[in-house]
């Protein structure tokens, strides 16, 4: 297949690009580099079934014009939680580029992957989460739920192109992905700060009281699940969690990438209450999710603990910061 997909410079984008060329697929992927890195895919440039062109989902013509020939369109290009900038971003970004892949899928009628996230589940405090769980959004004073209702807005969005045009849809929500290429800040996850921390001797920074509870689901799971809902075409429209169904706590976390990196220092933990973060910041006290419909209807199934991949990114994230193993 020729399949087109945005956001192809970032953390998900390149593995994924990586795993679809592996397979005899062509990618005509597309990123406007402003979180996304060139880094990340300089290894395809030049290779044959690989396009890169460098433009914003914002840019609907453009879009056009790239994807004309595609089969199928991932469209995984995001802003996120608006602590890395302003809510406006978040929400115009994804709205906005959200809509423009589905008018680009209504054009040839081609099937569109849509990236979503467990954020959409919100507070709600009944785990796990399964794909009809209720969201239970914060209120709109609060900042970092612009993310969540503009990744809602797309769900919907995408649910209506297929009601009302006959676009097919799948809709992909992602649980805590991490991995070689993730970002070296909050916005690749705490995995990424503590790693980081660690390596340069620095305190560990946990927010809040360290109880909260997340599903951390290495690349390489995630990406065959993206693969294999690539494949599915048996339902018009469906909504799939991915993820890794194994909870761990975030002091719980520190405490493992402490072991895993092997240092003699004593663990060098800065406890951050929330207030500090700005914005009214609100956290989520547990996310994992029910995969029964992935496992059942993809056959997907997580196969890398967290000590394994946590592992395996540690030793990634030494060589790209400039550390000796």
């Amino acid at each position: 297949m020729r399949i087109g997909l945005t956001g192809v410079a970032g953390f998900i984008g390149s593995n994924l690009a990586d795993a679809l060329l592996a397979r005899g697929h062509t990618v005509i992927g597309l990123d406007n580099l402003s979180m996304g890195s060139l880094r990340n895919i300089e290894h395809n440039l030049n290779r044959s079934g690989f396009e890169f062109h460098e433009l914003d989902v914002r840019d609907l013509p453009a879009m056009r014009e790239v994807f004309a020939s595609a089969d199928l369109i991932v469209h995984l290009a995001a802003y996120k939680i608006p602590r890395y900038g302003k809510a406006i971003d978040t929400l115009e970004i994804n709205s906005i580029g959200g809509k423009n892949v589905l008018e680009v899928g209504r054009d040839g009628n081609r099937r569109v992957v849509l990236a979503s996230t467990s954020d959409i589940y919100g507070k709600n405090p009944n785990v796990p989460f399964h794909e009809l769980s209720d969201s239970l959004i914060g209120p709109t004073t609060v900042p970092r739920w612009a993310y969540a209702v503009s990744k809602l807005f797309d769900e919907h969005l995408a649910l209506a192109y297929h009601s009302g045009y006959g676009v097919p849809v799948t809709i992909l929500r992602f649980f805590g992905s991490y991995g070689p290429n993730q970002h070296l800040s909050w916005w690749g996850g705490p995995q990424s700060v503590f790693i980081e921390a660690m390596l340069r001797d620095q305190p560990l920074e946990i927010h809040g009281d360290g109880t909260q509870t997340r599903s951390f689901t290495y690349i390489s799971d995630l990406v065959d699940g993206i693969v294999l809902a690539t494949e599915y075409d048996k339902d018009p429209a469906i909504v799939l969690n991915l993820g890794n169904t194994k909870e761990i706590t975030i002091l719980d976390l520190a405490k493992l990438i402490y072991e895993l990196c092997r240092t003699s220092r004593p663990l060098n933990l800065k406890m951050v209450p929330y207030a500090s973060i700005g914005g009214n910041y609100e956290d989520v006290p547990r996310r994992i999710p029910d995969i029964t419909r992935a496992r059942t209807l993809l056959g997907f199934e997580p196969r890398i603990d967290i000590r394994e991949g946590l592992g395996k990114t540690i030793e990634w994230q030494r060589r790209i910061l400039g550390f000796s193993s």
